[in-house]
């Protein structure tokens, strides 16, 4: 199964450092990243950063279309106002396709800041118990939507990298 889930950290530079850490993780076999992308918010700056850093693995499982789409919805829609908003707004229910429901969404919108960053994800073949130990102590909220077969084959048929 494949998890997406955001990660947010109370610095613009704690997705960076925990990325790096993942990755050694993943060395280890402890978990495997699939895709990830970068939200970081520097105090001070109207909008946030991103970057999508694409397969760790190999061939990307989703396209940087579908990371651009994410994040537009999450992060630039509520700057661009309604006319924006609406068009966006079919892109909602097609996220609903892959398990990125409205509330998550929200809660994403509303817990990355200013001043924050996340780290947004796509695993499968995590030891959870493992990688708690390893950030034992690190000042993190996880946010996280699972999504099924049927929503990862979605994902896939229509945001897959060739």
């Amino acid at each position: 199964m494949t998890t997406l889930s955001v990660w947010k950290f109370e610095t613009a530079e704690g997705a960076q450092e925990t990325l790096s850490r993942l990755l050694d993780m993943q060395k280890q076999q402890l978990i495997q990243i699939n895709d990830a992308a970068v939200v970081s918010w520097p105090a001070g700056k109207k909008r946030p950063r991103t970057d999508n850093y694409g397969s760790m693995v190999g061939r990307g499982m989703v396209s940087g279309a579908f990371w651009g789409m994410l994040f537009g919805l999450i992060f630039f829609v509520p700057l661009f106002g309604m006319a924006v908003g609406a068009t966006m707004g079919a892109f909602t229910g097609k996220f609903q396709d892959y398990g990125i429901n409205d509330s998550f969404i929200n809660k994403v919108r509303q817990e990355v800041s200013e001043g924050t960053s996340a780290l947004f994800l796509l695993t499968s073949s995590a030891v959870r118990d493992r990688i708690a130990k390893e950030f034992k102590g690190v000042s993190v909220e996880l946010i996280h939507s699972n999504l099924s077969k049927e929503e990862e084959a979605t994902l896939m048929e229509e945001f897959g990298t060739n």
